[in-house]
């Protein structure tokens, strides 16, 4: 779970203010964050720091699978689309400014345009980061690298030796990491996957991207023989990897020029078009999927769950069943 989840307090707190109804918060040891009772009906809690639409599939997920239970999400920030969504799929959520959705039995408590001052930069940690960031995308999907020695972490990532103690003390201490005698054992590995996609969207894709292009004739991508050393991911990457997908749009990792991928694909530049190059950030030898000339499935997964689609969202947990079971 994570830690300092206290605003769950300050958003109860102002819904009470805002409703007169009798709130009540009591925390809990086992898989929810805590318990809340408004006006004698209890919700079991999922707390999160922001909801958007790079983790809104995964919890619309977990809160719409059976239960005899009634849930609600609580965060300190719910973007306005979100939580649309949520309504509409008339799941309990509640904001640290009362924006807020509650089925009580036969009533709803409805609350929208209550301001709220999103803080930028919330993954804050290293292991959050740009250096962070490049480290769990080897860790994640294998973790017997966790037992590698540091010297070889820093490479295997492309990050300092300095940087990778760093972060892997923080992961200790925001409980990712269980350090024993004998091994590092990765732990709450489906809030770290959550924390991980965000951060990639936030902090290290607009990074990467070196430019956004269209197709002067789109035919049949497939029939596209990409550069050696160039990758599919996202939809297209989805679509070779699964072929339950025809792409809209497209992403192509590389090291190499954009002009020369633009000049071998016929792609001319657009800000508003359906393909983007992005720049590579993970050695080729490390890609065990590079004969199918897709990127690693943890990236396919990432980009899906971060386009907010839900046909994209289904696809990405079909990724993450079939190709990624170390995460679960």
């Amino acid at each position: 779970m994570y830690k300092g989840n206290d605003y769950i307090y300050d958003a109860a707190q102002t819904l009470e203010q805002l409703t007169g109804f009798e709130i009540s918060i009591e925390r809990k040891k086992d898989e929810h964050d805590a318990i809340i009772r408004i006006n004698g009906k209890s919700f079991y809690v999922e707390a999160k720091n922001e909801i958007r639409k790079e983790n809104e599939g995964l919890l619309i997920d977990l809160l719409t699978q059976p239960s005899e239970a009634s849930k609600m999400i609580i965060a300190k920030y719910i973007t306005g689309d979100t939580a649309q969504k949520l309504k509409a799929k008339q799941i309990n959520y509640l904001d640290i400014s009362g924006n807020c959705y509650i089925k009580i039995n036969d009533s709803i408590i409805y609350i929208s345009g209550q301001k709220i001052q999103r803080k930028q930069n919330t993954n804050l940690a290293k292991a959050f980061q740009e250096t962070g960031i490049k480290l769990l995308f080897h860790l994640l999907p294998e973790p017997d690298n966790l037992q590698l020695p540091y010297r070889e972490l820093a490479k295997l990532a492309g990050i300092s030796t300095g940087s990778v103690s760093n972060i892997m003390s923080e992961l200790e201490s925001l409980h990712f990491i269980l350090k024993t005698q004998k091994k590092r054992v990765l732990k709450n590995k489906p809030e770290l996957l959550e924390r991980w996609v965000v951060a990639y969207h936030d902090v290290l894709r607009p990074r990467l991207l070196k430019k956004q292009t269209r197709f002067v004739i789109y035919d049949d991508w497939r029939a596209i023989e990409l550069n050696d050393g160039a990758y599919w991911g996202g939809e297209s990457g989805a679509a070779i990897l699964t072929k339950q997908i025809t792409p809209e749009q497209f992403s192509i990792y590389t090291n190499d020029n954009w002009q020369n991928i633009g000049i071998k694909l016929g792609l001319v530049p657009d800000n508003n078009g359906q393909v983007e190059i992005l720049q590579q950030f993970w050695e080729e030898k490390d890609n065990k999927y590079k004969d199918k000339h897709i990127v690693p499935p943890l990236l396919i997964y990432a980009e899906l769950m971060g386009s907010g689609y839900g046909r994209n969202i289904e696809i990405a947990k079909t990724i993450l069943e079939n190709e990624l079971p170390n995460i679960k």
